[in-house]
């Protein structure tokens, strides 16, 4: 990512999603965790189309989720790498917003399942999993995120000058 000066607007922002996010997976744990899984802060993941500020906002709302969600460490980590990695690289592809979820569509589906397989010992098979957690983000990152994308842009200046 290039280098930006970093703003209080930009900290401000980065906290309110990475809260937005925390709430949205715990009000909704019971849907927000497991081998089924459809994370309704997976929305969020629209938010680098508008600012740069969502990729550690995202990165950090998912790490206290899982955190107080009650994941385990390897969760914790590689699910909030996952979401850094689809946010980071979904910002790259802003130009374009149907682009922006693949990112993190694709990372979770390659990571999660490996992450319930081997550290939660779901005796599920991998290629099961990975498609549990692809229609999970299906749902999260396209059909959610698409519907607060479309909101969104019609409020596109809220994001102020720094979501390019």
């Amino acid at each position: 990512m290039e280098r930006r000066k970093i703003t209080t607007q930009y900290l401000a922002m980065s906290a309110m999603i990475a809260a937005i996010y925390v709430v949205l997976t715990v009000v909704f744990a019971p849907i927000s965790f497991g081998a089924v899984q459809i994370r309704i802060a997976e929305a969020l993941t629209i938010l680098p189309l508008f600012t740069p500020a969502a990729v550690p906002g995202l990165f950090l709302g998912c790490f206290l989720a899982n955190l107080l969600g009650g994941a385990i460490l390897p969760d914790v980590i590689f699910g909030s790498i996952a979401t850094f990695i689809g946010a980071a690289l979904g910002y790259r592809f802003r130009s374009n917003r149907w682009f922006v979820p693949i990112p993190t569509v694709l990372a979770n589906t390659i990571i999660v399942p490996l992450v319930l397989r081997y550290g939660y010992g779901m005796d599920m098979p991998l290629p099961l999993l990975a498609l549990h957690i692809l229609i999970g983000e299906i749902v999260g990152c396209y059909v959610l995120g698409e519907l607060l994308a479309g909101l969104l842009l019609k409020q596109k200046h809220l994001f102020g000058a720094e979501n390019s």
